[in-house]
């Protein structure tokens, strides 16, 4: 009869306490979500800020000349005259088409050059993250200290240099350069040294296999985030590249988009009372990015796949 009557007051106990602690906890919440909205506001001010170039980019593609400077539509809304494909016709025929002709240089001078650098970075990031000899740490502090070198500095060295072995205003005066990166090296030795343990290393030199296989089968696959990672960004640092086509090549059949942009402005600007361009520059602008847009979203997965690989080390 005592246990019968002590079981329902514990009973009662208990649920007077999680009660309590359940009408404790809306007032803790809410104001946890208070003490979140001057960050989620800041959030949406960021994301504006860079979304709103982009969008009037899109809008603008959509006009004509006239349109761009007294449409109906407004600088961030579209006229109600869409003259989009009318201005990717006119990309494809102003001046024999050479804007495609600049977007299949961009895309040679990108891809050619971010693999290449690729390719260096993992290579020399992978050798001063594992391998002891003398002079690396030397090494490894000459390539810090040019990461602080901004690389526009660099241009008129590399145009005097390139210039000597009769290279300027060739598809290499913008490659070769385009191979150095001496972030992404550092980048690749930071992630070396910390995702392949010197034990895994050891295993299998003892299982027989050799630097080669050690480096093809074992240490790849675990370098494959910042693999990507270089990737990207030694790509989109030699298609957004200015300065270094600009001062390397005087032949307009050799231009990338970021040049050939940069003239037909030019162009617009002294031609003011003649043929107006503002609507296949900015059209051309566009389309220009579209590549890229495709390759950061076609390779993020690897990006997911790298920050799960480091979660459970």
């Amino acid at each position: 009869m005592t246990v019968q009557e002590t079981q329902p007051s514990t009973r009662t106990l208990v649920r007077a306490n999680a009660s309590k602690r359940t009408r404790e906890q809306p007032p803790t919440s809410a104001r946890r979500r208070v003490g979140l909205i001057p960050a989620h506001v800041f959030l949406l001010i960021l994301v504006f800020y860079f979304v709103m170039p982009l969008w009037w980019l899109m809008v603008a593609s959509t006009k004509s000349t006239a349109g761009l400077f007294n449409g109906d539509g407004g600088p961030l809304w579209f006229d109600s005259e869409m003259n989009l494909w009318e201005n990717i016709v006119g990309l494809a025929t102003y001046n024999g088409g050479e804007y495609f002709r600049w977007m299949a240089n961009s895309a040679l001078y990108a891809f050619v050059g971010g693999i290449g650098a690729t390719v260096l970075a993992v290579l020399a990031g992978y050798g001063l993250a594992k391998y002891k000899f003398r002079g690396r740490n030397l090494s490894f502090a000459i390539l810090l200290g040019s990461v602080m070198i901004p690389s526009t500095a660099l241009v008129i060295p590399t145009f005097v240099l390139l210039s000597q072995v009769g290279m300027v205003n060739t598809i290499w005066a913008v490659i070769l350069p385009s191979l150095l990166n001496p972030f992404a090296v550092y980048l690749m030795r930071v992630y070396a040294a910390d995702a392949i343990p010197d034990e895994l290393l050891d295993a299998a030199r003892v299982d027989g296999a050799g630097e080669y296989r050690t480096f093809l089968q074992v240490c790849l696959p675990l370098l494959r985030p910042a693999i990507v990672t270089v990737l990207l960004l030694s790509v989109v640092s030699t298609w957004n590249n200015y300065f270094l086509p600009l001062a390397m090549l005087n032949d307009s059949r050799l231009f990338p988009i970021t040049v050939g942009l940069g003239v037909w402005q030019g162009q617009a600007i002294q031609n003011s009372g003649g043929q107006q361009i503002w609507n296949l520059m900015i059209t051309g602008a566009f389309l220009s990015i579209i590549p890229l847009i495709i390759a950061f979203l076609a390779l993020q997965k690897y990006w997911r796949g790298g920050l799960a690989l480091g979660s459970v080390k």
